[in-house]
């Protein structure tokens, strides 16, 4: 098949832990021709959806790992699939991105389908399973985050479209910064903030359960490092083996029907304890880590079906 991958810069990828670049490199192994182009360098030109990159060949040497061909100008209908995988934040850069790659289908398959993953970001699409996750409230108003606070004490509060871990802080009913950090967060942006219940047990890890077209495949936890409460591997998680367990089965099996009808092949859930916090559909992580964990193919899986999608 003919695949393009519209990603972040390739040159500085992390090849012992980027999720994008494994997927090329299966891909890759599969037969498939590679071509990669920047978000910036999507646009819609008089009914066509074209992107300027350059083709792409990968290796597993960090530093030499990608060769790229000449600059040139494509039509992405001509294309098998087209992977989005640019990292967010989730902003109206990244929506409109998903609003042009839309325009391919159903000629092209974009993975994941990117009129779903504009309408089910990370920490929406869990508000329909709310019997999974713990009390939340989303909200820009500070009285409404306070009586949050003051009913469920020790809270986690978070930029509705972050990732990575950053923005996260955790107040405790003596902490007294509240009305700070939602100044500091309203002067700079128009977005809604999420609050959760904090959950003491994010201290043994936020597992990482990843999904293939709608079915577990494995899990890994992230432990925080000492003296932190974020788990991410972009802020000193450090990733651990660990198996599925049955509440992890459990919500799985609940999220895993919607995930596939809505064309969202390759998910990373995010369950600390018995609770679903997040459904990263955008650009989830942590194939390398799982497949090093488990000694097991996921990239083949997610390839697989992708191959039996396109018939």
């Amino acid at each position: 098949m003919k695949v393009a991958i519209q990603m972040d810069p390739i040159e500085t990828v992390n090849i012992e832990a980027d999720s994008t670049f494994r997927i090329a490199e299966e891909a890759q192994a599969r037969g498939h021709e590679l071509f990669y182009y920047l978000p910036e360098n999507l646009s819609y030109q008089e009914g066509h959806i074209m992107a300027r990159g350059q083709s792409l060949t990968v290796r597993r040497e960090q530093g030499n790992h990608a060769t790229l061909g000449e600059m040139t100008m494509v039509d992405l209908s001509d294309f098998d699939v087209v992977w989005l995988r640019q990292d967010p934040p989730f902003d109206m850069f990244y929506i409109t991105t998903t609003h042009l790659l839309e325009r391919l289908a159903p000629g092209t398959l974009v993975v994941n389908d990117p009129f779903w993953v504009r309408n089910y970001p990370e920490k929406l699409l869990v508000l329909n399973f709310p019997e999974l996750t713990p009390p939340t409230a989303i909200a820009r108003d500070l009285e409404t985050i306070k009586a949050f606070r003051a009913k469920h004490e020790d809270i986690i509060v978070k930029p509705l479209y972050g990732n990575g871990g950053a923005g996260v802080f955790r107040l405790t009913p003596e902490d007294r910064n509240l009305a700070s950090l939602h100044e500091m967060f309203t002067g700079f942006s128009r977005e809604p903030l999420i609050v959760q219940k904090f959950l003491p047990a994010v201290s043994k890890g936020d597992k990482r359960v990843i999904l293939v077209d709608g079915e577990p495949v494995g899990a890994i936890n992230r432990v925080p490092a000492e003296g932190e409460t974020r788990s991410n591997m972009h802020v000193g998680g450090r990733p651990e083996k660990v198996a599925l367990t049955d509440r992890d089965r459990e919500i799985c099996a609940a999220i895993g029907p919607l995930l596939k009808e809505k064309g969202q092949i390759f998910v990373g859930i995010d369950v600390i304890g018995d609770w679903l916090t997040e459904i990263n559909v955008t650009s989830p992580t942590g194939i390398q880590e799982l497949e090093r964990f488990d000694g097991v193919n996921i990239t083949a899986k997610i390839w697989e079906a992708i191959e039996a999608r396109r018939g």
